[in-house]
């Protein structure tokens, strides 16, 4: 039995409850605040995840590029990464620069236009994608280790409704 099923456990998240809900700022901007704990979360996380890659010497930006590049059926070209992940393609020529030094990635011509160029993972790649999953689940369990599976579960479903409610953006 841990903290979370004693009896005692009810009382006190209602207490504790309480104190959030009568602190000043939150009264005077509730979407600040939570905008602001959104933040703290992701710094939070953005830490713990770079602290367990950095032993696979890759860096957050490099993981999301890598998982992006293996979602493709076809070798993707760079303006298709830039346009996926949401940002400039020079920062994506900078990602691939490094993943294709460590072996991850290969550039590749494409074979409908001499001006195309393709980026294809590598095993190396697929084997450092494996490894970066079991990190992440570890950063993510970490991150969540203080929730329970039911407020997990309330926690995935109210972040698919924001992510899904987002308008896309163009750049």
């Amino acid at each position: 039995m841990d903290a979370s099923d004693s009896p005692d456990a009810g009382a006190t998240d209602a207490s504790a409850a309480a104190e959030r809900s009568h602190h000043p700022d939150r009264d005077r901007d509730p979407d600040g605040m939570l905008a602001e704990q959104l933040l703290r979360l992701t710094r939070r996380l953005h830490r713990i995840q770079s602290r367990q890659l950095e032993p696979i010497g890759i860096t957050p930006a490099q993981f999301r590029l890598l998982r992006t590049v293996a979602s493709y059926d076809a070798a993707p070209r760079m303006a298709d990464l830039a346009q996926r992940l949401d940002v400039v393609p020079r920062a994506v020529t900078t990602l691939v620069d490094a993943l294709e030094a460590s072996g991850r990635v290969r550039r590749a011509p494409d074979p409908d236009s001499r001006r195309v160029v393709r980026i294809e993972i590598t095993e190396e790649g697929r084997a450092t994608l494996r490894s970066l999953r079991n990190a992440r689940r570890a950063a993510a369990e970490e991150i969540l280790a203080p929730l329970t599976a039911g407020q997990r579960e309330v926690l995935g479903g109210l972040l698919s409704a924001l992510v899904d409610g987002m308008p896309e953006r163009h750049c």
